[in-house]
């Protein structure tokens, strides 16, 4: 049988304690998984473990905030493989809104209405667009998922890779592999401890488009 082709991972940490009280998240470092977040990162890591266990695992790598860190370690767990926290994974910066009810957000601030982006250069105050988010976030992959570590043979570039992280980086990196740019971009639900993937050759399709 062909192999499938290697796939990028994308896993969305656990319910935490500020989902729950629909707080602002962002940086912020508070919030961590509840109960059930935890139930939700060990099934997460339970779907992965079965989806890779006849294939080649590359690396694992998190967002270094802490609800994203207590899910990839049941990751991390499950595949035996430690996981790298990079803050450039983290969820997007909401500034000086951070802690506040998500209710309260405009769209001249969030850049959202309803599930589509209205304005993608919109920014709370200290803050950062969803067009920054994306520019973030395809940049981690694009210099450490598609940029060569070695040779062509090198086996350091062969395989799956697995990134645990937050909703809003899972919407900006499914748009720029599947080449949406940003004011066009839906803004649909990302459940918490979702498990999507597609081909690392994407990725490097969307890496030439914007260079």
């Amino acid at each position: 049988m062909e192999r499938r082709p290697d796939t990028l991972w994308l896993v969305r940490h656990g319910e935490s304690t500020w989902n729950v009280l629909g707080l602002v998240q962002g940086h912020r470092a508070e919030p961590a998984l509840t109960r059930r977040g935890v139930d939700q990162a060990a099934e997460a890591a339970e779907a992965l473990a079965e989806a890779l266990a006849d294939r080649r695992l590359r690396a694992v790598y998190s967002s270094d905030l802490d609800r994203a860190v207590q899910t990839a370690t049941a990751v991390s767990a499950a595949l035996g493989r430690p996981a790298e926290a990079d803050p450039r994974l983290r969820e997007r910066n909401f500034g000086d809104v951070e802690g506040l009810p998500s209710r309260l957000l405009s769209a001249d601030l969030y850049g959202l209405r309803g599930d589509q982006v209205v304005d993608a250069d919109a920014a709370p105050p200290g803050g950062e667009s969803i067009r920054g988010l994306v520019n973030r976030t395809a940049g981690f992959v694009q210099e450490v998922l598609v940029e060569p570590i070695g040779g062509d043979d090198d086996e350091g570039n062969l395989g799956d890779v697995v990134l645990v992280v937050h909703g809003g980086v899972i919407r900006a990196l499914l748009a720029w592999l599947d080449g949406v740019e940003p004011d066009g971009m839906a803004w649909g639900p990302v459940g918490n401890g979702l498990v999507v993937d597609r081909p690392l050759a994407a990725a490097r399709r969307a890496s030439m488009s914007a260079a």
